[in-house]
């Protein structure tokens, strides 16, 4: 364990002006503040501040992070508090172990809902000032390091399991490569100890095959750039386990497949010199195609800075070759840590490079649901990125996958929330169009636009993702309370009673309810009926009409004439109405509701619709097709299509139905733009393979780039 004056001495080493007497005053602290306390190890409970102090003075950070370290346990584990910390050791370290601080006080009902609120509360208070997470990840780091003290299996995989999913990823992000790879070192040795054992006898095996193949090629590198006259460094090393067992998952692929499980790096004075490097390298092994990667043109999100080139080497070996300043190569070993050196000044690390930092406090402004910030927190955190381009050059980082949606919601939320269409490198293309490494992007928006849920279903960044649930849900209310606030209205003129939001107030009040517009919104839904709203309002009030409670079906109703519809389990003299919202065809699975005064309404199984009668059980009828030839009657189905906008689109598509033996009998354009159409069109069919039929027809037709059916 590391003495107080050996650390103190250490700060010193790099950072000749550190206030000497604060370190002091927090080792003596913390050291009587946990006392007796011991570790699963068995060591005193002092050593683990000490360590983690001690990993951050390898980072050479200044003399407030490391008094932090030391300190960052006392509130929780111990009887002193955030006020005590301040009066003995000033505002900003006290800020700097509150944000620290664990909490684990926080009860929820589920392990991930207290890991998912305990990374909100630890992202606000990092957000302030990044040494939080540098703190938290030392200590995070040494408990990996003493993981196995730890005798339960499960406990042991639990943790390794959130060092992966959240430490390393936040590690990796604000660039901290080294870090990130010891964690996930760890972690794997815990999570998958016979796929580790697996790798390590196999790189042992590659090690034992070739002994020299390490040594001969920084021997050959660094001859080469002696020879063209460049100043260099050459290291080289044999990739982690975890790294090289990820990449086999990634891409399906044993470990004789991978093409690069040993990597050297070329550090070098100047930019300049990355690039001379790289043409020596070049002009000397054979470039495997496909894995040229140059990060210092384009940096990665985390302003990680290198190129990375692939070659075959010695013994018809892949290599990879990593090029980077000396500067870069500090920078992707410590990362953000770099910043905060005693050298550059505590209070300068802000700006552009924690914009990720801002996206997910967006996200989280806006998402009280714990576990579905963390989802798209994940999302943000995990995913491999593309790099696109403004039409003013601006570079946009999305993950690899991204929609133009994605990229309209990374320039901007309105932007998000106003897009209409987009253009990909001059073409105009649909919203789901996914988006390549150097496309050029110019959204086009409309004050009129609004977020589709469609989005949903294609977009994969966590601030698309959340902006889009905040509007659908936002929409959804409003329109439960408009349909709330119609059907109390008639409710109350079809009883003769006087309709009024005073009278909604009281009823409000009675049940309970936040306001009038909760009330409405709770009867769109289906949540309260009519007449419970007219009890509470109107005491002693007794509805006899048929059917209270039930909310009305607006669509126009379609009456099937002629032959008898083929439908068992209901009286083929009762009236049949095939339902608008959904239009069941034959050979669909069915479901009839009994609607007073109008007999059943047929809606297909998955219809959205049948929610509002969850509570109308009585009127639920058990319905099915008859079997038997064709009926003669034709049925609507409907269908939604994405279409080219070009002269006889139109034309085609009624020609392509006709042939296939349908007949439109109704056609929408809810849609448009300048080069695609959104379709909604209404086939006469016999059934639901005819349907089909028309719609894999109506899919190889060159005009149209989508067709799906609409139900409900």
């Amino acid at each position: 364990m590391i003495r107080q004056f050996e650390l103190v001495e250490k700060v010193r080493a790099y950072d000749k002006n550190v206030d000497e007497a604060l370190l002091n005053r927090a080792y003596v602290f913390a050291m009587k503040a946990h006392g007796s306390q011991t570790r699963a190890s068995g060591d005193p409970y002092f050593s683990h501040p000490l360590e983690v102090a001690g990993i951050l003075t390898d980072m050479k950070l200044d003399g407030n992070t490391i008094a932090t370290a030391l300190l960052h346990d006392v509130v929780e584990d111990t009887v002193a508090t955030i006020e005590e910390i301040e009066e003995l050791f000033g505002p900003k370290v006290a800020e700097l172990v509150d944000g620290v601080t664990k909490l684990s006080k926080i009860e929820m009902q589920t392990e991930s809902l207290r890991q998912a609120e305990n990374f909100r509360k630890f992202l606000l208070a990092m957000s302030n000032d990044i040494r939080v997470l540098l703190v938290k990840l030392a200590d995070r780091l040494h408990n990996m390091r003493t993981l196995f003290y730890i005798k339960k299996a499960e406990k042991r995989r639990r943790i390794s399991l959130e060092t992966l999913e959240i430490y390393s990823p936040l590690a990796e992000r604000i660039g901290m490569h080294e870090l990130k790879d010891e964690l996930e070192h760890l972690s794997f040795q815990h999570l998958d100890p016979e796929a580790m054992e697996s790798i390590n006898a196999r790189l042992h095996y590659l090690i034992e095959e070739s002994p020299d193949l390490e040594k001969d090629m920084v021997e050959a590198l660094t001859n080469l750039m002696v020879d063209k006259g460049i100043k260099a460094k050459v290291s080289g090393r044999i990739k982690r386990p975890y790294s090289i067992w990820r990449k086999m998952e990634r891409q399906n692929i044993t470990f004789e497949q991978l093409s690069d499980v040993m990597a050297f790096r070329v550090k070098v004075d100047d930019v300049e010199e990355c690039y001379k490097a790289l043409g020596v390298v070049h002009q000397t092994f054979p470039m495997v195609p496909g894995r040229f990667k140059d990060y210092i043109s384009t940096p990665k999100r985390n302003f990680y800075r290198s190129i990375h080139t692939t070659v075959i080497g010695p013994q018809n070996y892949r290599l990879e070759i990593q090029i980077r300043t000396h500067k870069m190569h500090e920078q992707a070993e410590i990362g953000v840590a770099a910043h905060w050196q005693y050298k550059q000044g505590a209070e300068q690390v802000e700006g552009s490079q924690y914009r990720w930092v801002r996206e997910l406090l967006e996200i989280l402004e806006h998402t009280n649901d714990p576990e579905e910030f963390l989802e798209h927190t994940k999302l943000e955190m995990f995913q491999d990125k593309v790099f696109c381009f403004t039409p003013k050059g601006e570079l946009v980082s999305l993950p690899r996958g991204s929609s133009t949606v994605d990229f309209a919601y990374a320039v901007h939320t309105e932007v998000g929330d106003h897009c209409v269409g987009a253009k990909v490198n001059g073409r105009m293309v649909p919203l789901r169009h996914q988006l390549q490494n150097g496309d050029q992007v110019q959204i086009l928006t409309s004050k009129g636009q609004s977020p589709s849920p469609r989005w949903e279903s294609f977009v994969i960044t966590g601030k698309a993702r959340s902006a889009i649930r905040r509007h659908v849900k936002h929409k959804r209310k409003v329109e439960y309370s408009q349909l709330g606030h119609t059907l109390i209205e008639k409710a109350c003129r079809r009883n003769g009673l006087d309709f009024s939001d005073r009278v909604i107030e009281q009823a409000a009040k009675v049940l309970n309810l936040d306001d009038a517009k909760m009330l409405y919104a709770l009867v769109g839904q289906g949540t309260l009926t009519e007449e419970e709203i007219l009890r509470a309002a109107f005491p002693g009030f007794k509805e006899d009409a048929r059917g209270e409670g039930l909310p009305e079906v607006h669509h126009d109703w379609e009456e099937m004439g002629g032959n008898a519809v083929p439908i068992s389990g209901i009286n083929q003299e009762s009236a049949i109405h095939f339902a608008e919202c959904c239009h069941p065809v034959r050979g669909d699975r069915i479901v009839g509701i009994r609607v007073p005064g109008k007999g059943a309404e047929i809606h297909t199984i998955d219809c959205s619709m049948l929610s509002h009668y969850d509570d109308h059980p009585d009127l639920w009828l058990d319905l099915r097709w008859e079997d038997g030839e064709d009926d003669g009657i034709f049925y609507t189905g409907r269908l939604r299509l994405e279409v080219v906008n070009e002269r006889g689109a139109l034309a085609s598509i009624a020609a392509t139905v006709s042939k296939g033996g349908g007949n439109i009998s109704n056609l929408e354009i809810p849609e448009r733009d300048p080069e695609f159409y959104v379709m909604v069109v209404d086939v006469e069919v016999r059934d639901v393979k005819h349907l089909n039929d028309i719609s894999r027809a109506l899919r190889v037709s060159r005009v149209i780039s989508r067709v799906d059916r609409v139900i409900g």
